[in-house]
């Protein structure tokens, strides 16, 4: 049906039926239909409470912002660094800017390029002295005996002297020390007389007046006494042959050992007494 302003009339459906769909807008609205209600916006013309109008720009009405102070915004907090870093800051601050200061105290060398190269070849120890050392470490020595040595090497004899003199001084080369160790070595560990003893510590360059000193230690009882304990125990050896012979040879290998005759005679006689061994 059609309603007297041209429109069609709202259809009313029967109990049951499905309601109809919500009415849509027709496609002949005019636009002035579709407009908004002006009346129903603010007067932008109007002043605002304080006085300004929307020509004089743009305004929020009282009350919309908070205008109340804001609070203290706290600055965030800076980790505090080391204490040894901060040092060093300030000290790399104070060398740039030249500051005194910060300099006192410190010693600034000189660029690489400016120092004193070493040869390589100079670093190392010369040959006199390595030679020295390495003779030293394998036995005690006599200057006499070293300096032997050093020539046989085609040392050159002013520098096998000043070695020889630096090593005295040190106290790596004592005649006298050499001596008195070799004396005690000889006679309580290898049963040597007086004569061997001399002749060994002559052998080994050792200057005379060390060997003298060192053999005033040897006195005739002491030599005498061991003399005898050397017999004696030489004399176990000899049960197999007759006296005579048994004295023969244990005379001679006294002698050998460095013996004076008196003392050999003396300790043969009571090593090969009643209390000995017996012979056939």
């Amino acid at each position: 049906m059609e309603r007297s302003d041209g429109r069609l009339a709202t259809v009313s459906y029967l109990f049951g039926a499905p309601e109809a769909p919500a009415e849509q807008p027709t496609v002949d609205e005019t636009p002035a239909e579709r407009a908004p209600d002006l009346a129903a916006l603010p007067d932008l013309a109007a002043p605002a409470a304080d006085g300004r109008t929307a020509a004089s720009g743009w305004y929020l009405e009282p009350g919309a912002v908070d205008e109340s102070e804001p609070d203290e915004v706290s600055e965030p907090e800076v980790e505090t660094e080391a204490p040894a870093l901060a040092e060093a800051r300030r000290f790399l601050s104070a060398v740039k800017k030249d500051a005194p200061a910060a300099t006192s105290g410190v010693r600034f060398v000189e660029e690489p390029d400016t120092l004193e190269r070493t040869d390589p070849a100079e670093a190392k120890p010369p040959v006199v002295r390595k030679a020295s050392i390495n003779a030293l470490a394998r036995k005690g020595m006599s200057s006499a005996e070293m300096t032997t040595l050093l020539e046989n090497r085609e040392i050159d004899p002013d520098e096998v002297a000043a070695e020889v003199e630096r090593l005295e001084a040190a106290g790596l080369l004592d005649d006298r020390v050499l001596a008195d160790d070799l004396v005690r070595t000889l006679r309580d560990r290898k049963g040597l007389g007086k004569s061997a003893i001399t002749a060994e510590l002559r052998r080994r360059q050792v200057d005379q007046a060390a060997i003298d000193e060192a053999l005033e230690s040897v006195d005739v009882d002491d030599e005498l006494e061991r003399a005898t304990e050397v017999a004696i125990k030489r004399a176990g050896q000899l049960s197999s042959y007759d006296r005579t012979t048994a004295e023969r040879r244990l005379s001679a290998f006294l002698q050998r050992r460095g013996y004076s005759g008196t003392v050999v005679g003396a300790a043969v006689k009571a090593a090969l007494g009643p209390a000995g061994p017996r012979f056939r």
